[in-house]
């Protein structure tokens, strides 16, 4: 991800969230280094930015902070190609444990996440606003 993926990145972060990532908080990610790493999926066909992944690696444990698939490109297996291809690298680097927070009521998501391997930990209350929800935690061990 770099700063002049950031209109088409915004513009699927609107289109994805009820309270979506400002501008200065992707160039954050992407400048927080060693910690954050952002990627583009990029649909070489279209020449054109099907969505994106930001998650942190502290030491053996990483947190997907967020991803998100423009409207044209879902229910086609792209973030589900992208997050097993993502665990699958991670594995191999020794990462042990990969941890995600996600709306209830996103239910794709949740259903994407349970499909990976990913096993309900526990509730963050209040975590989300506009609208105001819950945070299902949710994790899956590597290695």
């Amino acid at each position: 991800m770099k700063e002049e993926d950031l209109p088409y990145i915004l513009e699927i972060e609107r289109q994805s969230f009820p309270n979506p990532w400002q501008e200065t908080t992707f160039k954050g990610e992407i400048y927080n280094h060693p910690i954050s790493f952002s990627f583009v999926i990029v649909n070489r066909l279209l020449d054109r930015i099907a969505g994106y992944l930001v998650f942190w690696r502290i030491e053996n444990e990483v947190q997907v902070n967020n991803i998100a698939i423009h409207p044209d490109f879902r229910r086609m297996g792209i973030a589900e190609a992208v997050l097993k291809q993502v665990l699958y690298q991670l594995e191999k680097e020794g990462v042990k444990f990969v941890s995600l927070e996600v709306r209830p009521s996103n239910f794709a998501a949740r259903s994407l996440y349970r499909k990976l391997g990913f096993e309900f930990l526990g509730i963050r209350k209040n975590y989300y606003h506009t609208p105001r929800e819950h945070a299902f935690v949710m994790g899956k061990p590597l290695g």
